[in-house]
């Protein structure tokens, strides 16, 4: 009767179910990968970037290796395959459904969570193994590591990827806020510090990768059969699984559109909404609106904070004979923006419900505009003034961002403000 039973399912065993999970799986990534380019658009950059990247291998085997190669040290390399170990997750193939069925035949759900496991730790030596084979040219001919020594390499890198991922999809699944960041700093930095150690004494000690590689594995396998064991963690399971499916899709996504910002019940800065401004007149109200509406936006924020980064670098890079040209066309171009800001604000319909004049919300504008314009030239004119005039520096940059705000922001406002 059992069996009868067993039979009567769509997907008898869990071993088959684990199967039409990871196919719909891969159809899924094929679909979102196929909605950026068409194949026909993949073929025509595969063929050519893989003919060319053929050529270049070939070349790092039978011909002089770079300029660039050669001078790089070595120990770079185990810094970069330490970064890319930190990438990646673990997959488990548990959905959300499973609550209704599944969770009452733990069975199923450890031959699930098992083959999961597999799955995630060989696509991680797959993808250790094909970074490998591009740096085996560069690790043999270049630094001329023997063969032994790079293959305990590669075991080292494997096994202590497989230790990263799962220490750290344990702490995934059990902690939460500030406490997982806690604990995945120590999961993480452990690890590729110890790896990172073992590499630098291969010349020395070579037995001490393989060594390495024996300690990663052997906690790779108390950690899995720990994370077997695990009670309680399904719903952090799947929130796990879902963000590691979802990888690709944020990834295409990541230049399109914003994050969705968390809930908060009070803003994290300006938390008691005090006035910002002094005087209590109308238009002070609505500039300290703006500008508090700019800093609690965390996308208008982080554009402010970045634009301000790219300007200190320009300014310091280009010649002196250029420095205050740049200044004033990256002031120019900030506070264009900050006026574009100010449109959107004082177009919302919130704002439209208010009495304000046109005379009012181009005087509240201007001042909103200046106000947040003035830290950015004063940070742009102290990295012209310390740069061109040294300490004198120190005495300028304060008068000559000021005036240089005030004087750009009064423009803008008088073309672009209607009074």
């Amino acid at each position: 009767m059992r069996e009868q039973q067993r039979n009567s399912y769509a997907l008898p065993t869990a071993r088959r179910l684990f199967g039409k999970r990871l196919v719909s799986h891969w159809q899924e990534q094929i679909a979102i990968i196929r909605t950026a380019a068409d194949w026909t658009v993949l073929l025509y950059l595969i063929i050519p970037g893989g003919l060319l990247g053929g050529r270049l291998y070939y070349g790092y085997w039978n011909e002089t290796l770079p300029a660039w190669s050669t001078a790089l040290p070595f120990l770079v390399i185990p810094l970069l395959l330490a970064l890319l170990m930190c990438t990646g997750g673990m997959l488990l193939m548990v959905q959300e459904g499973d609550s209704l069925f599944l969770r009452q035949r733990q069975g199923w759900i450890r031959t699930l969570m098992l083959r999961g496991i597999v799955y995630s730790l060989t696509v991680t030596a797959l993808k250790i193994s094909a970074v490998f084979v591009l740096l085996l040219p560069f690790l043999i001919r270049g630094y001329g590591l023997p063969s032994a020594v790079v293959f305990g390499l590669w075991l080292a890198t494997i096994t202590c990827s497989w230790c990263i991922k799962l220490l750290g999809h344990i702490v995934a699944v059990q902690r939460q806020g500030f406490r997982r960041w806690l604990w995945l700093i120590p999961a993480i930095t452990v690890p590729c510090g110890i790896y990172y150690r073992a590499v630098l004494f291969w010349d020395s000690y070579p037995v001490l990768l393989w060594a390495t590689a024996v300690l990663f594995a052997a906690v790779s396998g108390f950690a899995a059969a720990y994370r077997l064991s695990m009670r309680g963690t399904f719903m952090s399971d799947v929130r796990e699984d879902y963000k590691q499916r979802m990888q690709i899709a944020a990834l295409l996504l990541m230049g399109v559109l914003d994050k969705p910002r968390p809930t908060r019940h009070k803003p994290w800065i300006f938390r008691k909404s005090q006035p910002l401004l002094s005087t209590k007149l109308p238009e002070n109200r609505l500039s300290a609106a703006a500008i508090k509406a700019l800093i609690r936006n965390p996308a208008h924020l982080k554009l402010y904070l970045q634009f301000t980064g790219v300007s200190i670098a320009a300014i310091l890079i280009v010649p002196v004979v250029l420095k205050w040209l740049f200044f004033i066309i990256l002031t120019s171009l900030m506070t264009y923006w900050l006026h574009s800001f100010w449109s959107i604000f004082a177009g919302d319909d919130y704002i439209g419900l208010l009495p304000f004049t046109k005379e009012q919300q181009a005087e509240a504008g201007s001042r909103a505009v200046l106000i947040l314009l003035l830290p950015f030239t004063l940070i742009c004119a102290a990295a012209v003034c310390l740069s061109v005039y040294g300490w004198w520096g120190v005495l300028l940059f304060i008068p000559v961002g000021a005036v240089a705000g005030f004087l750009i922001s009064r423009l803008f406002s008088a073309i672009r403000l209607e009074r």
